[in-house]
């Protein structure tokens, strides 16, 4: 009896649930994957539960503008804690926790002030101000990455993509586009007061 083959980060890509800029996911089985530009995305695990999740976040922290609520799903503070407080929700133990962190890039060398180089930063400094240690990662450089993580087994995939000058405006018009919508007010709701 031959042994199973062993899957690729391809395999577990093509299984993946994706997660867009400003999302985070929690599982035990499924595979979790996401496309990354000058964003972050920070993998969690606990060993001993086999539980792990992955954020994917835009900006380091909140700003101070008229869209509070954007700039809270979209920052790196948010996005670190709503994964962590997850975790621990599901039994994970703060003191088991290891990462593995990506991102950062800087796909179009003008784009947002170096954001990239801003958000690998804050995730490294989070995760020691957390005493979480980072036991892998690849930040910045001139490409995107796809990132694949395993949360059953604690590994991740990560796949450099090189970067043409339409890649980079893919990649970053995808986040742009993605803002925009948090952005976007929502649509007057007409209120109707009933008397009685």
């Amino acid at each position: 009896m031959s042994p199973a083959p062993q899957l690729t980060g391809k395999d577990f890509e093509r299984i993946a649930r994706n997660i867009n800029p400003g999302g985070w996911a929690i599982e035990t089985e499924k595979p979790i994957a996401t496309l990354l530009g000058s964003c972050v995305a920070v993998c969690l695990f606990d060993p001993k539960l086999k539980l792990g999740g992955m954020n994917h976040f835009l900006l380091p922290s909140k700003t101070s503008s008229a869209n509070a609520d954007t700039d809270v799903i979209l920052n790196g503070d948010y996005a670190m804690e709503v994964l962590a407080n997850g975790l621990y929700s599901k039994g994970a133990n703060k003191s088991r926790l290891v990462a593995k962190a990506f991102g950062g890039g800087t796909i179009v060398s003008s784009i947002r002030m170096a954001i990239g180089e801003r958000n690998a930063q804050f995730a490294q400094e989070w995760l020691e101000r957390e005493g979480i240690p980072l036991i892998a990662s690849d930040f910045s450089g001139p490409w995107s990455r796809k990132v694949v993580f395993v949360p059953e087994t604690g590994d991740a995939f990560c796949r450099r993509i090189p970067t043409t000058q339409a890649t980079a405006t893919e990649v970053a018009k995808a986040e742009q586009d993605y803002e925009r919508t948090l952005i976007r007010p929502a649509a007057a709701v007409e209120k109707k007061i009933e008397l009685f």
